[in-house]
């Protein structure tokens, strides 16, 4: 099977991020795979160990993003391919994204493509239904389960709390929720089988892709952290005197009653 593996490098969100001037200050941050894009490499793997064939992860960005493409690599896909965008682009919005990964991907024969659910940085979820609908394939998101008999497929979704069966056939693009498996952690063999793996890396000229075709729909007016939320309270005393300073609380602090 030809599989591709959709993957995005994100900030790692459980290290602190830093805001200067409307951006995220890159310097010191910590980039890491996107996590929901891991569930997507690790079924890419199971699946090409089950059926045969090859995992190729890509990406767009810049060399930095090497480093994720990198530990794709070591966790077992066979060749990885780095869209360079650096010097064309300073930023992307998912049409822009969409529409490179399917020109890259639009003559390859993929049989599966897998992505990530969402990015944690940007929870659209806009990026796999885009692309499959550039290449005029099917697609089934937020999956948990994948069954592949020849050509037919047999998929449970995720549908907020509760699951679908759906049956569709090859070609086909799903982006992976969690519970689908359990992504493996890159092996010290692994790791040394990666340096010497295929990593190509393209840019735009390649794909024979003009200015005009990727031009941003999106404008972001401002990021920003939360505001930091007060310390909760925890009330002591008897269940009944709990009960009302609650209430006290609630209409003279809160005022929501």
């Amino acid at each position: 099977m030809n599989i591709y593996v959709l993957v995005k490098r994100t900030f790692d969100t459980e290290e602190k991020i830093v805001i200067s001037g409307g951006k995220i200050q890159e310097d010191g941050a910590e980039f890491i795979i996107n996590p929901y894009d891991e569930y997507a490499i690790e079924e890419a793997i199971q699946v090409r160990d089950a059926k045969g064939g090859k995992v190729t992860v890509v990406t767009i960005g810049g060399e930095d993003a090497e480093k994720q493409l990198r530990t794709a690599l070591a966790m077992g896909a066979d060749e990885a391919v780095l869209i360079n965008t650096e010097d064309d682009l300073d930023e992307l919005d998912q049409t822009t994204a969409a529409y490179i990964l399917a020109e890259y991907l639009k003559d390859k024969e993929a049989d599966l493509i897998l992505a990530g659910n969402v990015a944690i940085d940007g929870g659209t979820g806009q990026i796999g239904p885009r692309v499959a609908d550039l290449l005029n394939i099917n697609y089934v998101t937020t999956i948990t389960d994948l069954e592949i008999n020849g050509t037919d497929v047999k998929i449970v979704r995720d549908i907020e709390g509760d699951s679908e069966v759906i049956e569709t056939k090859l070609p086909l693009l799903v982006t992976a929720q969690q519970g689908l498996n359990e992504p493996r952690y890159p092996s010290l063999p692994g790791i040394m089988k990666a340096k010497k793996k295929p990593l190509a890396e393209l840019e735009l000229d390649d794909l024979d892709i003009d200015e005009d075709d990727i031009e941003l729909k999106i404008e972001t007016v401002e990021v920003y952290l939360p505001k930091q939320k007060n310390a909760g309270r925890i009330l002591a005393g008897d269940v009944k005197d709990q009960v009302k300073e609650l209430i006290q609380l609630l209409h003279s602090e809160a005022k929501v009653i």
